[in-house]
């Protein structure tokens, strides 16, 4: 659930943001594990027609934040298990080792449209695709699937 941003910085960045308090609205609040040093941060839009399966797992090179403006997602993320973020709704990823395996558009019948904002390492790609080896060696970090 969203909660109303708080007041935090200098005096005057208070006064400014209280004026503004009923417009803002904080979507997501979350503490990324890490930062890399350095980072470059690069927002894109996702845009997957109906049935589109999405990536293949993969992961970031640093945290990555999204927001889902249409349609659904299909989420999953290592250790977690598998779920869907809908229209308004927002998700993170922590970047660095875990493997991001789903991101496809769950529904058939519409589009899927998200964005992300990504805090990249300088010099690395902002994804790396995960070989079949590296997923058979890491399959005990897998959460459960349904029907699985």
């Amino acid at each position: 659930m969203a909660k109303k941003a708080s007041t935090a910085g200098s005096a005057e960045s208070q006064a400014r943001l209280a004026a503004l308090n009923p417009a803002i609205t904080v979507l997501q609040s979350v503490k990324p594990p890490f930062v890399p040093e350095e980072a470059e941060a690069m927002t894109i839009r996702v845009d997957y027609p109906p049935g589109e399966r999405g990536l293949p797992p993969h992961r970031h090179s640093g945290p990555a934040f999204g927001f889902m403006l249409e349609g659904e997602m299909l989420f999953e993320l290592e250790g977690e298990p598998e779920r869907v973020i809908k229209a308004g709704e927002t998700f993170w990823e922590p970047g660095g080792d875990v493997i991001h395996y789903q991101d496809g558009n769950n529904r058939t019948d519409s589009w899927s449209r998200f964005t992300v904002t990504m805090l990249c390492v300088p010099g690395r790609p902002m994804l790396t695709l995960v070989d079949d080896e590296e997923l058979a060696q890491r399959q005990h970090l897998r959460a459960p699937r349904p029907g699985t």
